[in-house]
């Protein structure tokens, strides 16, 4: 049993089985004399509000413990560096440190990471002078006969041209299929990123926009994926008020997703309102031939492990 920076793993067995033999689990802060003690089932046998780990052993690091008296106090501090203890019925005591980043710092961090100007990713990636690489990795996890299927699948799924009402249209709730629109929208052929300015600029090269951006917090995209807001205090800055940027980085997805507005309330929604079906994927200009190798092949085995799975089965 061991923790991997978000939750608990297990070498064999099952999580949801050990989750239901959960005895306690104590968090104490450095410094402190007394953990915070978190029980599935109280001293008297009542059942206990249980937020310190998720159906999927998923530290739950953004959880408030409410009081019998109404206040509250997160579960984990900025900054702080704390002793977790785990123990389990039937399963050997698992003790580990976790600090919980500064939010703003890593916001900032982002910012640092992906230093650097873009274009739409898709355009380059699905030229057909890549199509071999495409299918490599789609033979490999799916076979002869449905890797090239799902290779043309995949390609078509980010290339979308319509956003908006045009697409929900098109394709509704996007129960029967949907294709997303991943290309830079209001003009815009390339941003340039440059710490905490954002650029834009549109084919001639000619400025759209530009803004100084500071950090406004979290936001999740429809349930499924979470990143970080900037906001410009620029007053003029129309549909680019704010930046909503995934965690991605070219060091580690090898390129970028985010999303740009006037509506923080839109923005968080994928499948309505006047961005739906759209989510920007940038790629550095100067990506070489590897680059652009590795993020075809990333996006491929993440988007076919499931269906390689259920052949498996």
């Amino acid at each position: 049993i061991s923790f991997d920076g978000q939750g608990i793993v297990l070498a064999s067995g099952s999580i949801a089985d050990y989750l239901q033999n959960i005895e306690h689990v104590q968090i104490l802060a450095e410094g402190a004399e007394r953990a915070t003690e978190q029980e599935i089932v109280g001293h008297h046998g009542t059942v206990g509000s249980f937020i310190a780990l998720d159906e999927n052993g998923i530290l739950n690091v953004d959880g408030v413990v409410k009081a019998r008296n109404g206040s509250e106090s997160p579960l984990f501090e900025a900054g702080k560096q704390y002793t977790v203890t785990v123990a389990a019925f039937g399963y050997p005591e698992l003790v580990f440190s976790y600090t919980k980043e500064d939010e703003a710092a890593e916001a900032a961090a982002l910012l640092d990471a992906v230093k650097g100007t873009y274009e739409p990713l898709f355009p380059v990636i699905t030229d057909a002078k890549y199509d071999e690489i495409w299918l490599v990795p789609c033979v490999e996890m799916l076979g002869e006969e449905m890797g090239p299927l799902a290779a043309e699948m995949l390609k078509a799924a980010c290339n979308g041209t319509i956003y908006g009402q045009e697409a929900i249209d098109a394709f509704g709730d996007g129960s029967n299929g949907a294709q997303f629109d991943c290309l830079f929208i209001n003009g815009v052929s390339t941003i340039t990123f440059d710490g905490e300015t954002i650029s834009g600029a549109d084919e001639n090269g000619e400025t759209v926009f530009s803004h100084a951006y500071t950090y406004a917090g979290k936001l999740s995209l429809g349930g499924m994926m979470e990143g970080f807001l900037y906001e410009t205090a620029d007053e003029d800055a129309g549909e680019f008020k704010y930046f909503y940027m995934m965690p991605d980085t070219p060091d580690s997805t090898y390129h970028l997703e985010f999303r740009y507005g006037s509506s923080i309330d839109d923005l968080a929604k994928y499948n309505e309102g006047p961005y739906a079906y759209w989510l920007a994927a940038g790629f550095p200009v100067d990506a070489d031939e590897d680059m652009i190798k590795n993020v075809i092949t990333l996006f491929c085995e993440e988007n076919l492990a499931e269906m390689q799975a259920e052949n498996a089965a």
